[in-house]
């Protein structure tokens, strides 16, 4: 299965799961009387809609090269990343305004049910967490991780809720609002988060060079072909789930125009099938000098 397929198969885990959660969390807020299990699936809510865009995008990112986009259309993977950031930041203003509101409105407090509801929420939110930043890791997609984090942050506002909750059932009067300032706890949280996210997607838009890793690894790989002395100049960015690469190659100054050529096809050949996630890989060849 390739990148892009995996991809594409865990994001539809993603959207069936925070719809079944949202509808869940939603009717346990309203009748367990807890605006911080409502605040949660509000942000669920706007979870569905960030997953389905990013699922969107992989299609997108998916059509090969064309005359216009001879590097392919990955560069639309950091571009949704940012749509998914800018929901995660109305959804955190959204609870953050929602709850400051209830903080002043008198109402009853929660029942004590909706702490088991919270508690199977959390786990599968970790679990869907794991599940989705591994496959944004062994993809290199910006956007995956992206969506891992709203699973990351939707199982921190309901450890926020269950705890408002335990006090406001504990303390009993005077404690109604723990939920809501639980709530208003994890909206910063979501904040925060929104800004890890968008740092890595901001630097791939412009192309900053943050491979070193790959950067070693190339250089390492490189020295394994026959007639390659050694390699100057290497430049990484990524485009979606690929790395396209310039490396300058250093071999002897005497050889023939033709058998330099060689050499650098059997280099791009050879780091192509060491490192799959390269895209494009341009080598130019530079003569050997004392």
């Amino acid at each position: 299965m390739s990148n892009e397929q995996s991809a594409i198969r865990t994001t539809y885990f993603s959207i069936i799961g925070n719809t079944l959660l949202a509808i869940i969390k939603g009717l346990a807020g309203i009748f367990g009387n807890s605006y911080a299990l409502i605040a949660d699936a509000i942000e669920s809510t706007t979870d569905i809609f960030a997953s389905v865009l990013v699922l969107l995008g992989f299609k997108y990112a998916k059509r090969p090269a064309d005359e216009n986009h001879p590097y392919g259309h990955g560069k639309i993977e950091p571009l949704v990343t940012f749509a998914v950031v800018a929901f995660l930041v109305v959804s955190a203003t959204v609870i953050a305004v929602e709850s400051i509101e209830n903080i002043q409105t008198p109402h009853k407090v929660p029942k004590a049910w909706t702490l088991i509801v919270l508690g199977v929420i959390i786990i599968w939110k970790e679990v869907s967490y794991q599940i989705v930043i591994r496959k944004s890791r062994t993809t290199n997609s910006s956007s995956l991780k992206a969506d891992a984090w709203h699973h990351r942050s939707d199982a921190f506002t309901s450890i926020m809720a269950f705890i408002g909750i335990s006090i406001a059932i504990t303390f009993g009067k005077g404690y109604e609002t723990a939920d809501d300032w639980a709530a208003l706890l994890a909206s910063g949280f979501i904040l925060y988060n929104s800004y890890l996210i968008l740092r890595p997607a901001l630097g791939e838009v412009m192309d900053e060079q943050i491979y070193d890793e790959l950067i070693e690894q190339i250089r390492s790989r490189s020295l394994d072909v026959e007639g390659v002395l050694d390699t100057e100049k290497c430049f990484v960015r990524k485009s979606g789930m690929k790395f396209h690469i310039d490396l300058h190659a250093i071999v002897d100054g005497d050889i023939s125009v033709k058998s330099g050529h060689d050499i650098a096809h059997d280099l791009l050949d050879h780091l192509r099938n060491e490192i799959p996630s390269l895209g494009h890989v341009l080598i130019h060849v530079e003569p050997f000098e004392e």
